[in-house]
């Protein structure tokens, strides 16, 4: 059985281990994983045998420790991150904003309420006002244009029938042309077919008068 140390090495292991329950207490407040085995080395109880067996707080052993509590703590325990996002939410959404989505809305209301109460009255009436003008110009200008459109179909027609007995009367005078041309054409066969009726009968006569004459 290890005797207890005296009172002056107590005090001066309680004040060794300072040092090395600020570390734990560190560690620990990164992960809760490595508090137990590293705020071990704090207890006044465990004497110079735990002391001996973990070493000194720049010993190997107490570093490979002290790596391995914060690899299990930033592993395995993410309770610190969450914990800080929740209060950087609750900060964020409850304490900085407040009520201003509250009173957005309540804003959004008025307006709406506004524009339903008085502002579509007023939309509906100026426009009723103004559309029954509008509408009464367009009316005038559907009548004139439908005027302008009866005036243009009736000049149209016109015009079509005025082609239409001008293309007869050219037919027509056509067709006499042609007539006169096949009756003048008629005359001018009969006076050629005459003409040379008469000279095969003055060639006739003129070789008979040269029998004559060959005679003698």
């Amino acid at each position: 059985m290890t005797p207890n140390p005296a009172p002056g090495k107590r005090t001066e292991q309680v004040h060794a281990g300072a040092p090395q329950l600020r570390g734990a207490e560190l560690v620990g407040m990164s992960g809760g994983g490595s508090e137990t085995a590293v705020g071990c080395e704090a207890t006044p109880g465990g004497g110079d045998k735990k002391r001996d067996s973990l070493g000194t707080a720049g010993s190997p052993a107490h570093l490979i420790i002290k790596d391995l509590g914060e690899i299990h703590s930033r592993l395995l325990d993410h309770r610190p991150v969450i914990q800080g996002e929740t209060r950087y939410f609750v900060k964020e959404f409850e304490e900085k904003r407040g009520l201003r989505e509250m009173r957005v809305l309540e804003n959004l209301k008025n307006v709406i309420h506004e524009t339903n109460e008085h502002t579509l009255t007023k939309c509906r009436e100026t426009m009723q006002d103004n559309l029954n003008q509008v509408l009464q110009r367009l009316q005038e200008a559907t009548d004139s244009v439908c005027r302008l459109q009866q005036r243009e179909q009736e000049r149209k027609k016109i015009y079509n029938d005025h082609l239409i007995a001008n293309e007869k009367q050219h037919l027509t005078q056509w067709e006499d042309f042609m007539k006169e041309q096949y009756n003048k054409q008629a005359e001018v066969d009969e006076e050629h077919r005459k003409a040379m009726e008469r000279l095969k009968e003055q060639y006739a006569e003129m070789e008979k008068d040269l029998a004559k004459f060959s005679t003698f």
